[in-house]
């Protein structure tokens, strides 16, 4: 349940990075932040106005949780970003992209299997 605790501070180690790469690292947080509520928005939207789509829940669903894992996955990649760029390192690899590409294709599969279905 490691994975549960937030990750340590990372300004508290190694040497303070040129400004513009922290800002540039922190620009990228708020992008994968604006994605998770676009996505928690969509998620909320599906259940709360579409009323006749077969399913809705479920998609809905699916976009609320795709939203948590983005925004929880964000904060860890800018910590570990900031940390390796405080310790001179390089940067480490980000499984998010990928999650947040097989979360919407998985989205998009399940969206049409679900209005198949409900047209049947």
């Amino acid at each position: 349940m490691n994975w549960l605790r937030p990750p340590p501070d990372p300004r508290e180690v190694g040497l303070e990075p040129d400004y513009r790469f922290t800002l540039a690292n922190e620009r990228t947080f708020l992008a994968w932040i604006r994605t998770a509520l676009a996505l928690a928005a969509g998620g909320l939207a599906v259940i709360g106005i579409i009323d006749d789509l077969y399913g809705r829940e479920i998609l809905g669903l699916m976009l609320l949780a795709l939203s948590f894992v983005t925004a929880a996955s964000s904060f860890r990649r800018w910590v570990a970003n900031e940390r390796s760029m405080r310790l001179g390192e390089p940067l480490p690899a980000s499984l998010l992209p990928r999650i947040l590409a097989i979360g919407t294709a998985v989205f998009g599969v399940a969206a049409a299997v679900l209005f198949a279905i409900g047209e049947m």
